[in-house]
């Protein structure tokens, strides 16, 4: 399995038998050009997460909670909040968990709180975490760093931070860097792991950014 980050919080997971776009979007956070799918989650409807007609192929296209099946590829939607306030400032979120190719993917999506112990046990054993850590209307390198001991993935993908192309009111990401007692990451282009290859320990996985 291939995974890129396209910016903000969206990633492009190429597995064997499925191409997947989590989170779309729009030309305004940097994208260009069309992006292939076969799967498209959107964890809620707020620019940046949801530019779902940037996507060819016909996609199974999917924004809200439930237990979906496609191109051997099962997808559980729970339902969360963007904030604190149990959504009554900025409404719900979805977290995606993804299952395929023996391992466990979880896209957190704009999570504004640190998941309840429910949460938590319905994501089971996560392999891969995406996690916002830049604060604003989502969790903060705390909390985020928080959550990664909650979940204990074996590996840590930081999302929705401030980046270099993008004008936006977050934190950088080295403040969660700094929360996870990591002194530097080099950034990579991608990440290739199957089951075998994934780390004992937690790791973080910090990416280059790519908008094609």
């Amino acid at each position: 399995m291939e995974m890129t980050w396209l910016g903000h919080s969206c990633f492009r997971i190429r597995g064997r038998e499925a191409n997947i776009i989590m989170d779309p979007l729009g030309p305004e956070w940097g994208l260009t050009g069309r992006l292939q799918a076969d799967i498209v989650t959107a964890s809620h409807q707020h620019p940046g997460h949801n530019h779902v007609e940037a996507v060819a192929g016909d996609p199974l296209v999917i924004t809200g909670p439930g237990e979906y099946e496609s191109h051997q590829v099962l997808i559980l939607g729970i339902s969360t909040f963007h904030d604190d306030v149990r959504g009554q400032q900025l409404g719900k979120n979805t977290v995606f968990l993804l299952k395929l190719e023996n391992m466990t993917l979880c896209h957190l999506g704009d999570l504004g709180h640190v998941p309840s112990p429910s949460v938590v046990e319905a994501l089971g054993d996560v392999d891969i975490l995406m996690v916002p850590v830049g604060g604003g209307p989502t969790l903060n390198a705390a909390k985020a760093a928080e959550t990664v001991s909650l979940i204990e993935p074996k590996i840590v993908v930081p999302m929705h931070y401030q980046a270099e192309k993008v004008r936006t009111d977050l934190e950088p990401v080295e403040k969660f860097l700094k929360e996870m007692g990591i002194a530097e990451v080099q950034p990579q282009a991608r990440l290739t792991v199957n089951r075998s290859s994934l780390p004992q320990e937690t790791q973080v996985v910090l990416f280059e950014s790519r908008h094609t």
